[in-house]
């Protein structure tokens, strides 16, 4: 009798509360996975939530499409750019053009200078042979006898005679003037007197 008092109210006592004690260990256990697993369901709740609203503020980039206003903004920038481009080219082809158009009128200019230089050679030596041809010719009148020279100098035009006589030596002219009709001599007379009329005396 007494053994099974013991035996009662001994050992079963402690494996209750022993057995309680594991029952509170795995009620823990329980407990805690549920609020770990209540914690990722809410994290997973929280990102469903807050993922719609990030999407509708980004913009949608699965197609890469511009709005209307800016694609007609672009289009408008590449017409300019088209436009410019082609003024460019314009430009530099009329650079290009005035650039050969400047060569060439350097060109013509210089064949133009040489032309010029020519001409005055040609000249001063047309000149030049004018005037030894003129001097021949007079002194030739001078050595010619008054007598001789005269009949000449009176079919000459006098402005022409005047001119030969202007050149002369004095002696020689006077000795031809002499010899001429009184007419021609006054006429040829006059143009030697006029010839120097503009002359300024101071």
């Amino acid at each position: 009798m007494s053994f099974w008092r013991w035996s009662s109210s001994g050992p079963a006592p402690r494996r209750r509360r022993a057995a309680r004690g594991v029952l509170w260990l795995v009620a823990l256990m329980f407990a805690l996975s549920g609020l770990l697993r209540l914690g990722g369901e809410t994290g997973r709740a929280i990102a469903a939530g807050l993922a719609p609203q990030d999407e509708a503020a980004l913009p949608e980039t699965d197609a890469c499409e511009s709005p209307a206003d800016i694609a007609e903004v672009l289009a408008l920038l590449k017409t300019r750019e088209a436009a410019l481009r082609e003024r460019e080219a314009a430009v530099a082809d009329r650079m290009q053009a005035l650039a050969v158009a400047e060569a060439q009128i350097e060109t013509n200019l210089a064949a133009l200078v040489a032309a010029e230089d020519a001409l005055e050679a040609t000249i001063a030596l047309a000149s030049t042979a004018a005037e030894d041809d003129l001097s021949r010719l007079t002194s030739v009148y001078e050595n010619m006898k008054a007598k001789e020279a005269a009949p000449l100098f009176a079919a000459m035009d006098p402005q022409f005679a005047a001119g030969f006589l202007g050149r002369m030596r004095p002696d020689a002219a006077a000795a031809i003037m002499a010899k001429l009709d009184p007419a021609a001599a006054y006429s040829i007379s006059v143009l030697l007197a006029g010839r120097n009329a503009a002359v300024p005396t101071e």
